[in-house]
């Protein structure tokens, strides 16, 4: 037979054809993650190192300074600090080379069973992974990892069945199931069979969804579709499964494991890409300075040059030459303007702050054992710049663990609380009637002891044998892909794919209809305590797309449809006879989306045998499509779900998350605008909104955008902006003609001011629907809606698809100058996530994929209030100051050479040791600016979740940017000017008692560089704000290091060893002897510290910042807290006797003024919402199980449960109880204020 063509079909397998297959040169299983090997670790690391703009500019100094014309520094200068900072990212570099090669030689050289013939004999060979190849048949037995993506031909379980664990993909650890076509089942395990087979396989070319797979099996004269169900992913791990085989379909990197491992797109923060900017901007500042000092030179050259030849004799006589040469030497010498420490540090120090979120009790979720994790460590100071937080709802405001709660059957309401009069409560107020008896379920044989439900009218109606209530739950114990599982004690428990499935199922189980087992052709039920059995013939699984899932099932001859989706899914699809029916149905779904009740509609029809054999027979080859397969089955989907009979409603309570009111209040009171991006309906949306205070009785206006229809869409996006901005009292920009422009240039400080407090007085909110949002993001109307947006406090995008959360992420870094951070739990969450500045998983009941995704993940949503308020506000200070600091520090250090250039016929020679110069980054005064980056803090953790408003200079960059660093090299100019000539004036005219000069060039520079230490480091304990041990060890030990370092280099010993090396011999010894010294000293530090400390003093007493206030608020609370405690006095000598015999020993001073925080903190409470009219639906956001069961994939097996409780791996949706709501209340929080309300 002819190779068909890769191209034509994607891919085509032969199975036991090795000649067949070679010619198509698939990919072997060879895996190779690792970059480097032992001959190219070297150039490949240093090529990649030197890609860097400050290595490679460093590489071509030191190269210059090998050029003895130029250099009057030793190479070692700046060899030592290059090396260094090499080395570290090189051991770096090499340990996780080595981790990804160990990695690799350990997945390689694993082995497996491989069906090999030889003189006609078949036989399984130990092969190792790496020799693996496209169309073996390969087996594989329990707790086996996956070799490659295999295509299963048989088990040892009933129909074929494998179970596999997808924790390396997905980072789940329930476990799937996988399914043999039941026509290859029969192979078994008989070698020869197996050896004989030559099925074809044509398929997909390899692709990265892990999700999807589709191909066709050609045997013999037959063709069988093939899908995902049949595939075995690369990556998985066998579980309960003794052995099955399978044909190998992608190997290597085709697998679609390897091709989900792509490189991730780099995130940097706002504050690297100012780091880089400045970089550059230093740079050019430093060609600046050398060119002037170059002209100087030569001016110098020709004025004055001939009368100095016996101290600079001319190498070359041409001024202008001299000048260029004296250029590079400059270079070299000022090159410490431009740090090539500062990466790493900065590095460093980010590498700290992500240990201290990881390190956090306080984010430690105890039921899920679920500690914060930062998954990076580039992106820390960027969470305390964050603007715009958009969030998903399902699973990450809300706990994601349903309860069935109400419901409505052919038009009547059930499940309504009342109290003892009668009167109707809301899910709310349920905690108030504890009294309220519940319905008794206990003659149910199955009935859950967790199962709370209080309208004994509904348990009536199954009583009573009511037609329409008994079909409302026979459909809900029928129509879902449950699993069932049976305990040694007789237990039944559901393992479900999602909660809202666990809790329909288990209402249905404990009104007495309860789904026992299924099997690929079977669902048996418990109807009252008789056991039926439908015949399954079909399930129309759900997806993202569909939102609804359908079964068709046959008994006693007569086929019928039962379906459950989203009302509007299912509303669309109803006959005419539900018309009625399905207004009062919406008035229900209405009241129960009221109450935030997740919502799902319920429907069935009757279907003749003669047009389901016809609809069955094109289905089939709709499946077994290669091409348009997907879109060919969901038209007779369409085809055979409609005219339907509406048999009623669902509602489930999804509760609120705990604390998830407290922290979105305060997130909006730190300035951050908090998005929801929720597949939910309109109405549940907005109630959730209420619920956790995005949305308040104190709004303005909250704008609903539902049309869909483009034009009225664009309409209402207008209307909305102008309403606002006509309230507001602004000109709507947006709206202006060309003549009515005016200079915004000129006023742009004050429009930014004015809106800032026109935000802080009016609030408004606007809701969009998805069907809306699709013409909103149109290019033409996009800034439209984003201006009208950004004017909200609120925005709530419902009924969404995971691809619409990504662009309404994107719309926002795209014309907004915004840092943006997304958190969700789901995988429908992971494309928000990646597309934000940050993202952030929740480790909830929809898998791991979303934390997977994610740069920082934690147990619940209220740990973002501490995430982004405490750690990211504090990593931002830390960094901004440190960044602040190290370029002073810098500049005051370097700019001192080019002071001395003046004094030395700007001959590039240098004011200092070469020695220092070296150890000045690395030694002096780099350990106190790392303290300070990992240590400090302005204010505690309390007072920054109380004052949220601590938040907001970072996300105007306050704390650092161009005018801080302008601020800072000023400062560094200043501090180098007066430490120069201060020192040059006092040793001016000094002299010894014989008369000779007391000073020398090395002296100068020995007491040079004394003082720039002292006072740097001083400068440095006056920027900590928070003193730690570390800091001290730091700071003191920096100053004496010094001390003893140079008392070594200038030692005479030294010099006598290393007298070419070390030049200022005998510098610190004279520095020491000199009054001069002492007494200058402390003037310097005096005169350029002392002006700091008394700007500081005044601005704090005039204009204090919020931060300042609230510092002192703190220290007030620490005194009074003292104070408190000593009060308490312990009365050793006297004893008294109460009336109950109690002993008392200590007497509080109650009479005592209390604190001044309780003077100054608000409520800060928001009142509760009014009722509002609205529906939502609930459903799974992921596909279902549906081809699996119908194929044998879904049974109830009680070995299979002793198996997994033996793995380790057992999985049970039993539901429980939720928690009560959101506490209103959190202790140790205060309201935020406004610094005007904060008296000091």
């Amino acid at each position: 037979m002819a190779a068909v063509p890769e191209e034509d079909w994607g891919r085509a397998v032969k199975a036991n054809d090795r000649t067949y297959n070679s010619q198509f040169q698939y990919a072997d299983n060879y895996i190779k993650t690792s970059k480097y090997n032992l001959l190219t670790f070297l150039p490949i690391n240093l090529l990649e190192q030197f890609l860097r703009i400050a290595n490679f500019y460093f590489l071509m100094l030191l190269i210059l300074q090998f050029i003895d014309v130029i250099s009057s520094l030793n190479p070692v200068t700046t060899a030592l600090p290059l090396l260094f900072v090499l080395t570290v990212s090189a051991v770096k570099d090499g340990i996780d080379d080595y981790k990804r090669h160990k990695s690799d030689g350990i997945v390689n050289n694993r082995t497996a069973g491989i069906l090999d013939s030889q003189d006609g004999k078949r036989d399984l060979v130990d092969t190792r992974w790496r020799n693996v190849t496209v169309g073996d048949i390969i087996k594989l037995k329990n707790n086996d990892f996956v070799t490659a993506d295999i295509l299963v031909l048989s088990s040892s379980e009933p129909h074929s069945v494998v179970y596999v664990e997808t924790a390396e993909l997905d980072g789940e650890t329930n476990l799937k199931v996988k399914q043999a076509l039941p026509e290859t089942s029969p192979l078994g395990e008989d070698l020869d069979k197996l050896g004989n087979f030559n099925g074809e396989v044509k398929c997909e070319a390899p692709n990265n969804r892990l999700d999807r797979y589709e191909g066709t099996l050609i045997w013999g004269e037959e063709k069988f579709a093939l899908n995902n169900d049949q595939l075995l992913l690369r990556g998985c791990r066998i579980r309960n499964t003794q052995w099955c085989y399978g044909i190998v379909i992608f190997a290597g990197k085709d697998t679609k494991l390897m091709q989900n491992s792509g490189k991730s797109k780099f995130k940097r923060t706002s504050l690297d890409k100012l780091m880089n900017k400045l970089v550059i901007s230093i740079f050019v500042l430093l060609l600046v300075i050398c060119l002037i000092c170059s002209i100087c030179c030569s001016v110098w050259e020709y004025t004055y040059g001939t009368d100095f030849q016996v101290y600079l004799p001319w190498d070359q006589k041409n001024g202008a030459i001299i000048a260029t040469f004296n250029f590079f030497s400059y270079i070299i010498v000022l090159n410490t303007l431009v740090p090539i420490s500062l990466y790493v540090t900065v590095e460093l120090i980010r590498l700290f702050q992500s240990f201290w979120i990881n390190w956090d009790v306080k984010m430690y979720y105890d039921e899920k054992d679920c500690t914060a994790k930062a998954r990076t460590t580039t992106l820390n100071e960027e969470l305390g710049q964050i603007q715009y937080v958009f969030s998903d709802k399902t699973g990450t405001l809300t706990q994601n663990m349903m309860t069935f709660n109400k419901c409505s059957i052919s038009g009547k309401k059930f499940g309504e609380l009342k109290n003892k009069a009668g009167e109707i409560v809301t899910v709310d107020e349920m905690w108030k009637y504890k009294d309220t008896p519940k319905v008794d379920f206990s003659k149910n044989k199955w009935y859950e002891e967790s199962f709370d439900f209080y309208d004994e009218t509904l348990k009536n109606g199954v009583d009573n044998g009511d037609r329409q209530t008994w079909l409302f739950f026979r459909l809900l114990a029928l129509c879902h892909t449950v699993m069932a599982e049976h305990g040694d004690d007789g237990s039944l428990t559901y393992q479900a794919q999602s909660p809202d499935e666990a809790a329909l199922v288990g209402a249905a189980r404990n009104f007495g209809f309860t789904f026992k087992s299924r099997t690929p052709t079977t669902i048996t039920i418990d109807v009252q305590g008789r056991e039926d059995t439908y015949e399954l013939l079909q399930i129309l699984d759900f997806n993202n797309v569909r939102k609804r899932m359908s079964v068709i099932v046959r008994q006693n001859n007569r086929i019928k449809l039962f379906c459950k989706g989203a009302d509007n899914v299912v509303f669309e699809r109803l006959g005419e006879a539900s018309v009625f029916l399905q207004d009062v149905t919406q008035e229900h779904l209405n009241d129960f989306a009221n109450e935030g009740l997740r919502t799902l509609v319920l429907a069935m029809r009757d279907i003749k045998d003669e047009e389901y054999n016809e609809w069955n027979l094109r289905y089939h080859e709709a499946s077994t499509a290669l091409k348009d397969r997907e879109e060919k089955v969901c038209a007779l989907q369409e085809e055979i779900e409609k005219d339907m009979l509406l048999l009623g409603a669902t509602a489930i309570e999804d509760k609120l998350q705990d604390g998830v009111p407290q922290t979105i209040e305060n997130l909006i009171k730190g300035n951050i605008k908090v998005w929801v991006l929720t597949g939910d309906k309109q109405e549940t949306a907005i109630n959730i909104g209420y619920s956790c205070r995005l949305l308040t009785d104190q709004f303005n206006e909250v704008f609903v955008i539902n049309q869909t229809e483009e034009e009225d869409v664009k309409q209402i996006v207008y209307d909305t902006l102008d309403k606002i901005c006509d309230t507001m009292g602004i000109k709507n920009k947006m709206r202006c003609d060309e003549d009515d422009i005016v200079d915004e240039d000129d006023d742009e400080e004050d429009d930014k001011k004015n809106l800032e407090q026109l935000a802080s007085i009016y609030s408004f909110a606007i809701v969009i629907t998805g069907a809306s949002l699709v013409h909103a993001l149109q290019a033409d109307i996009e800034q439209i809606f984003l201006e009208a947006a950004c004017f909200c406090k609120t925005i709530i995008c419902c009924r969404v698809t995971p691809l619409q959360k990504a662009q309404v992420v994107n719309l926002v870094k795209k014309y907004k100058k915004a840092v943006t951070l997304a958190i969700g739990d789901g995988a429908n969450d992971v494309s928000m996530i990646k597309a934000a500045h940050i993202g952030v998983g929740i480790s909830g009941q929809e898998g791991m994929q979303a934390v997977l995704a994610s740069d920082f993940s934690f147990g619940q949503f209220r740990f973002l209030e501490r995430l982004l308020l405490v750690h990211g506000r504090w990593s931002y200070v830390r960094m901004s100051k440190f960044l602040s600091y190290f370029f002073y520090k810098n500049f005051a250090f370097t700019l001192s050479h080019f002071w001395f250039a003046f004094y030395c016929g700007f001959s590039a020679m240098a004011v200092y040791d070469q020695w220092f110069i070296t150890l000045y980054n690395i030694v002096f005064t780099s350990l106190p600016v790392i303290a300070l980056g990992i240590f400090d803090q302005d204010v505690n953790e309390d007072m920054c979740i109380r004052f949220p408003a601590l938040y907001k200079p970072g996300q105007k960059n306050e704390y650092f940017n161009y005018w801080v660093f302008t601020k800072s090299v000023v400062a560094g100019t200043v501090t180098s000017l007066t430490l120069f000539f201060v020192c040059y004036g006092t040793f001016l005219d000094v002299v010894n008692p014989d008369g000779t000069p007391a000073g020398s060039q090395t002296t100068f520079g020995c007491v040079l560089a004394t003082m720039l230490v002292l006072v740097v480091n001083f400068k440095m304990a006056m920027d900590t704000a928070y003193w730690t041990v570390f800091n001290h060890v730091c700071i003191w030990l920096s100053i004496i290091s010094y001390w003893i370092v140079v008392f070594i280099m200038y030692s005479d010993l030294m010099y006598e060893f290393f007298f070419a090396i070390f030049t200022f011999v005998g510098s610190a010894r004279v520095m020491c002897t000199m009054p001069t010294f002492w007494f200058s000293m402390p003037l310097v530090c005096v005169i350029l510290l002392m002006p700091v400390a008394g700007k500081r003093a005044i601005a704090m007493d005039v204009a204090p910042t919020l931060a300042e206030k609230v510092r002192i608020l703190q220290q007030q609370e620490a005194i009074q807290a003292k104070e408190d405690k000593d009060n308490v006095v312990e009365l050793k000598a006297f004893k008294r006797t109460d009336d109950e015999g109690s002993i008392n020993g200590k007497v509080t001073k109650k009479d005592k003024p209390r604190g001044h925080k309780d003077s100054i903190r608000e409520d800060g409470i928001s009142r509760r919402r009014p009722q509002s009219a609205g529906s939502g639906y609930a459903f799974s956001h992921q596909e279902g199980f549906g081809r699996m069961i119908t194929s044998g994939t879904i049974r109830d097996s009680q070995r299979r449960k002793k198996g997994r409780e033996k793995n380790g791996t057992a999985s049970s949706t039993e539901r429980r109880k939720s928690s009560a709501n959101s506490r209103d209340t959190d202790s140790g929080r205060g309201s935020a204020l406004k610094d005007e309300e904060l008296i000091v």
